[in-house]
């Protein structure tokens, strides 16, 4: 057999054998363990379903997922039903959050089927994204909590007795609306036990629409304000909210409380958020009933940018001006005839807002 000089190995036959001569080739190194290389690139899903988050339950997430579209006869189309999908979010989505009115992409088993579990592997573009802080708690930290994804309108219900109104929380949640840049409609219930009149006009300065409804009352015009869109409704418990929603969508079944005869307050029935298709079109998302708005991450710009008639006159305002002390220059602004006084009554009741208690 030939002598292997190259390797420095004598084989059978060869001759003396030779000292061995290492260079670096042959050393193996193996990284350690926290300098392993990892690679941004994630996989693109590429054979994904869309689906529509409508609910959200400890880490499992209830997603809506439309038919394909198949080839052949319209019989074979119209026997195809949406159908819902539990979900639970992969890994490589990291931190990021999911929410009722998310447009995900699923993988894996998404028919649908009992004891099955597909995976969230990607978060669509939202719209718009409704935020509040949890400063209704004795631990406040600011911190931004989001409530509901890609909705398009923000209903404010309102009691107009048993509760009585609450203005400042009515403004509290207003300024949520601007700085998600959605549209805002105030829905006042119960008017069967109170006038409208007086909550109507603190709110027409600022533009709000606004429907009555009262028991056993027409809800024809509130559905005409739902039909084809995403809204919200967001209010304080015991002002009949889960009663609309009941209304609105006959098999919602939703649970109702009555108001508390001694603190004028009601009890929260609804526990999380729940997408619910209305039968004319459009979704409607029923949320907790909240005791406080927390404002925390709104700043001052965000709720002027909802006055533009006012924003010019702050040019003089001295730096760093909050809009509500005395050497704010809108007062001026207003004397001189640029706006009228009523919007810079309601820009500074919502400012003040900004800062509220749980009791507001």
């Amino acid at each position: 057999m030939p002598d292997d000089r190259r390797s420095g190995v004598r084989v059978h036959g060869s001759g003396p054998l030779r000292k061995r001569e290492y260079d670096e080739d042959d050393v193996r190194v193996r990284p350690g363990k926290g300098s392993r290389p990892r690679t941004r690139i994630r996989p693109a899903h590429e054979d994904a379903v869309e689906g529509f988050v409508v609910a959200v339950d400890r880490g499992r997430y209830t997603t809506l997922v439309e038919p394909e579209r198949p080839k052949g006869s319209a019989a074979k189309r119209k026997q195809q039903q949406p159908r819902l999908v539990v979900a639970m979010k992969a890994r490589e989505l990291g931190r990021k959050g999911v929410v009722v009115g998310d447009r995900v992409a699923l993988v894996g088993d998404v028919s649908g089927e009992p004891d099955r579990l597909a995976r969230v592997v990607r978060v669509e573009p939202r719209t718009s994204m409704l935020r509040r802080s949890a400063d209704d708690t004795d631990d406040t930290d600011g911190i931004e909590r989001p409530i509901v994804a890609n909705a398009d309108q923000l209903v404010i219900v309102a009691a107009l007795a048993d509760p009585p109104p609450r203005p400042r929380m009515i403004d509290r949640i207003l300024v949520a609306a601007f700085d998600a840049e959605i549209d805002a409609l105030l829905c006042l219930t119960k008017a069967d036990l109170a006038p409208p009149n007086d909550l109507v006009a603190l709110y027409e300065p600022l533009g709000v629409e606004h429907v009555v409804v009262h028991k056993g009352g027409s809800l024809d015009e509130l559905r005409g304000h739902l039909a084809g869109r995403i809204s919200v409704m967001v209010g304080h418990s015991g002002v009949g909210k889960s009663t609309l929603v009941n209304a609105l969508v006959p098999d919602a079944n939703r649970a109702v409380a009555q108001v508390n005869a001694v603190t004028g307050r009601g009890r929260h029935t609804s526990t999380s958020a729940v997408a619910l298709a209305l039968p004319e079109g459009g979704w409607i998302i029923d949320t907790p009933g909240v005791r406080s708005f927390g404002l925390a991450h709104v700043s001052v710009e965000t709720v002027l940018a909802g006055f533009p008639d006012l924003i010019e006159g702050t040019v003089h305002c001295p730096k760093g001006c909050t809009h509500l002390a005395a050497e704010c220059a809108l007062d001026d602004w207003v004397a001189q005839g640029h706006a009228d006084p009523t919007r810079l009554e309601s820009l500074r009741r919502l400012l003040a807002g900004r800062e509220g208690t749980p009791d507001d």
